[in-house]
């Protein structure tokens, strides 16, 4: 390992956290009742505790960390439609009425993302600059072409196809076969985008607890008594917003998301003339592989923010920082003397059909399993999951009845994620 390669100062905190700290939040102690509980501080709770708390339901949401210490302010900030299936492989597995419905939630949280910030006046550097997915071989790029010359008939979105021999106009390499410029597609700074949520919230008048983990959920009667180190809540209704955490307290739900590390490095800051020519019109980046890697230029355009799954088991970020250099440096060689000043992960929550899940089991309403998608789906539904257990109807969504599948001799740790991942890096290769 070449330690090189990082900063003298390098932090292996979130690059956003340098512009948002984490949340200094008093420190009080939760009360006795409360008519909800939130567990989780990240998109998906803060968005079900403002529907709650703008609703006239008393909220509470605990969080055994900061507040949004995980994936809600250490994800990449790409805010796309993406649903994985494609509409083809939904249309067997449900029928094309469903199909359509499920795809439709992805342009739904897109909207709701950008209507959401404009209504919310949160200041959070959205920007609509589209985004590149680029074909890692020929063979995808006409994959690519294909899918979007046969968009299904209400679901069509902007799309532009790019050809190799055009792409630079779009990123400065040649490591890509073309791709596919979805201009619509949008980026945050994942930290404010989190803060404003947050501050809306405590406006609203819910109670924020961090460094309170919830340590066991029991019914009692029509609601339920959450435990938490000291004491217990009595709460009508309990929200479980955990995603890519969750853990053995809900372990029907543990059983149904796979946590995979997602690590991202941020570059020292670069000159303006070498990022107009890496980025020249300041797109967000993904490509082919089924595992991907993603990317695109800070907010202020100084620095490269590259992220992706370089390793089979999780690791540290001092191990992921030099491997997703070298996959940068393959990507943009004149990066090679770039060093590296922050280095970091976080976990994403996968299932296994690769389709988010909101709704709710035994009376505990949840939304999670954004399979890489969270920046966007996580405050949609959320905001969804909110509206249900208020009793709206604008709350349904197309993943509410799906079933929730988990798989036999999977209990705690996915075991079978490493080879998964191996196979995929293969098949990848091989194109």
């Amino acid at each position: 390992m070449s330690f090189s390669l990082f900063a003298d100062d390098v932090k292996l905190t979130p690059y956003w956290w340098d512009h948002v700290p984490r949340p200094a939040l008093p420190r009080v102690t939760p009360p006795a009742n409360a008519d909800v509980v939130v567990i989780g501080s990240g998109y998906t709770g803060l968005c079900a505790a403002l529907q709650t708390a703008r609703g006239g339901r008393s909220t509470v949401v605990l969080d055994a960390e900061d507040a949004g210490f995980g994936c809600s302010t250490r994800n990449g900030g790409q805010i796309s439609t993406s649903v994985k299936p494609s509409y083809d492989v939904l249309a067997r597995r449900y029928g094309p009425e469903k199909a359509f419905r499920i795809k439709k939630e992805g342009h739904n949280s897109l909207a709701w993302v950008l209507s959401f910030v404009a209504a919310e006046r949160i200041d959070c550097d959205l920007r609509v600059a589209g985004r590149f997915h680029a074909a890692h071989n020929p063979a995808k790029y006409e994959v690519l072409a294909k899918e979007i010359a046969h968009q299904p008939k209400g679901l069509e979105v902007e799309a532009h196809l790019i050809p190799r021999a055009e792409q630079r106009r779009e990123l400065g390499t040649d490591a890509y076969y073309g791709g596919v410029l979805y201009a619509q597609h949008a980026s945050v700074d994942p930290g404010r985008f989190h803060q404003g949520m947050l501050d809306r919230v405590l406006a609203a008048g819910a109670v924020v607890v961090p460094h309170c983990p919830a340590t066991g959920i029991e019914r009692d009667g029509g609601g339920f008594r959450v435990a938490y180190p000291g004491g217990v809540i009595a709460a009508r209704n309990v929200v479980v917003a955990t995603n890519g955490y969750t853990g053995a307290l809900t372990p029907w739900l543990q059983r149904r998301v796979i946590p995979i590390g997602s690590y991202i490095i941020a570059t020292e800051q670069l000159p303006r003339a070498l990022m107009a020519t890496l980025m020249p019109r300041d797109r967000i980046v993904s490509d082919t592989r089924k595992v991907v890697y993603y990317y695109r230029a800070s907010p202020d355009g100084t620095r490269v923010v590259f992220g992706g799954r370089v390793s089979h088991d999780e690791t540290d970020p001092l191990v992921s920082g030099p491997r997703l250099h070298a996959e940068m440096v393959r990507i943009f060689p004149e990066l090679v003397q770039t060093k590296i000043s922050h280095s970091w992960a976080g976990f994403v929550a996968y299932t296994f059909d690769e389709m988010m899940r909101a709704g709710q089991r035994d009376g505990l309403y949840y939304a999670m399993g954004y399979c890489g998608s969270g920046a966007g789906m996580a405050g949609y539904l959320g905001t969804r999951i909110g509206q249900q257990l208020l009793g709206k109807q604008e709350g349904a969504t197309a993943f509410d009845d799906l079933p929730f599948e988990t798989r036999l001799y999977y209990w705690r740790k996915p075991w079978f994620l490493a080879p998964a991942v191996a196979y995929y890096r293969w098949a990848d290769r091989r194109g």
